[in-house]
């Protein structure tokens, strides 16, 4: 017993010589905790906007291609919720106002919370920084979208006001679509004309491509836009385009040759007729121009290739629409996306320039199916089961019916809403033909509330990875940049935060 005692006493001393060494131990990481470096923040940041483009819009672009898409190639991949303040389905102004500030707010709400309280964007944030700052869109450059990141308005539709908050801005770079009412035209209370504000606050206008290519650095600020502007002040869809127009991808690379400076820079791209496209239930459409969109990406990523250690880039939708579906009763498992490559020009173009000479030099059904199949690749003759783009008998009436109610001029009413949405009869059909031979579906004319990708590369990318709301990617981009992320006011505005 005794020389148990005198053990334990023996090993006290050695226990408590070894507490003392694991406390040491303890307090080391407290001690590298104390000098270690704060996270490094981004000195370029880029943010790519798909309109529209929802989880199905990526996979068909990816299957139609066969190939992986450069978004869905970036190491961070995120899902992320859309609804609005007031709505479960989301709008544009609200889904964007979310992700430039970091506010939730209502539908049509532009830049401002629900109480109509302006709310700064990271946008604004990056100029107040020292940043240059750019937006380009392929939609009107005052749409909703690129609006929610310079302007301040109870509605999207106060195009006049956002005109002027943009020649008021400051930013350092605008391209893409065209201004929708400059000079206050369906205004209350017009302005003057915004485009001689723009120009007495320094912007060159640039339309022409051979002008717009010869830009460089030194030239100042610029406001520039496609020459020939095919719907809504929007630059054409991809497929209609000629040599002459330019392309996103070419406005996003100016955009970056515009802004590189020792400060950094701001850039919002936002591939704006990927929503259109689905609007109108034009797969081909909408997939060509997810594409053109990835290729902008692309832009940025030879960028991030030169500065990898100062460059964020972070790509998202801003909801999903059309109600895209992967799969279609009539195939049941089968796709065919081989067949979308039948269609040569989008549904707007058949609208606006094939189907309305047709109307005015007049003609049968049987001369429109000539037209259709140059166009669109659907065949009246042949065996549909030895020849995917053979139309059967029932699909040959479904256009018809539709080619007479588009001869007619008839106004689509009731139910039939649910045939055409509020697009040509014709058109609409053909496209819907097309798009379920390929295998696909469409369930709304309008947006839907499911979640769409993030996906980011660059300085702080992993916090793109998980699941979050769009609210979130504005706080986490402020991070990134160094800011506190979260939602900050603006204290004073130029722009009126009025009902038009």
């Amino acid at each position: 017993m005794l020389n148990r005692i005198c053990r334990l006493r023996m090993l006290v001393p050695l226990v408590l010589m070894g507490l003392v060494l694991l406390a040491g131990c303890a307090q080391e990481p407290v001690k590298t905790e104390a000098v270690k470096e704060s996270p490094k923040t981004a000195k370029y940041v880029f943010l790519f906007i798909g309109d529209g483009m929802g989880l199905p819009q990526r996979a068909a672009t990816a299957a139609y291609t066969g190939k992986q898409l450069a978004i869905d190639a970036m190491p961070a991949q995120g899902i992320t919720t859309t609804f609005a303040n007031d709505r479960f389905i989301t709008g544009s102004a609200a889904s964007a106002t979310a992700l430039a500030s970091g506010i939730k707010t209502n539908i049509n709400y532009i830049g401002v919370d629900p109480e109509f309280k302006p709310v700064k964007t990271i946008a604004e944030m990056a100029k107040e920084q020292g940043k240059k700052v750019g937006i380009v869109s392929s939609v009107s450059i005052d749409h909703a979208t690129p609006a929610a990141f310079y302007a301040h308005v109870k509605t999207r539709k106060m195009y006049h006001e956002i005109d002027h908050a943009l020649a008021s801005s400051g930013f350092d770079f605008f391209g893409g679509g065209g201004l929708k009412d400059p000079t206050g035209r369906k205004s209350k209370a017009p302005m003057g004309d915004a485009l001689n504000k723009a120009r007495e606050n320094g912007y060159s206008i640039v339309t022409d491509k051979g002008a717009f290519m010869a830009l460089k650095p030194g030239d100042g600020k610029v406001l520039s836009w496609n020459k020939w502007l095919q719907d809504g002040q929007a630059m054409p869809y991809v497929m209609d385009m000629t040599p002459d127009d330019i392309t996103l991808p070419e406005f996003t690379a100016k955009a970056i040759e515009m802004l590189d400076n020792d400060e950094g820079f701001f850039l919002m791209v936002e591939g704006g007729k990927i929503d259109w496209a689905c609007h109108a239930n034009d797969a081909t459409a909408s997939i060509l121009n997810t594409l053109a969109f990835d290729d902008s990406v692309k832009q940025a990523l030879a960028f991030y290739d030169a500065h990898p250690d100062e460059t964020l880039i972070v790509v998202t939708g801003d909801h999903e629409c059309g109600g895209l579906t992967l799969g279609f009763a009539g195939t049941k498992y089968a796709s065919h996306f081989q067949v979308l490559g039948g269609q040569k020009v989008s549904f707007q173009k058949f609208t606006d320039e094939i189907l309305k000479a047709f109307k005015e030099e007049g003609g049968s059904f049987e001369d429109m199916k000539p037209i259709i199949t140059a166009q669109f690749g659907l065949k009246f003759d042949g065996d549909p089961k030895a020849d995917q783009m053979v139309l059967a008998e029932f699909q040959a009436g479904e256009l018809k019916a539709a080619f007479e109610r588009s001869m007619n001029g008839e106004t689509v009413k009731g139910g039939d809403y649910l045939l055409y949405g509020e697009y040509d009869p014709l058109s609409v059909t053909l496209t819907h033909l097309l798009n379920q031979k390929a295998g696909l579906g469409w369930t709304s004319y309008k947006h839907t509330g499911v979640p769409v990708s993030t996906s980011a590369v660059g300085v702080g990318a992993e916090s793109f990875n998980g699941s979050y709301d769009n609210k979130d990617v504005a706080t986490k981009i402020m991070a990134i940049m160094g800011l506190e992320p979260k939602p900050q006011y603006v204290t004073a505005t130029g722009t009126r935060v009025a009902s038009n």
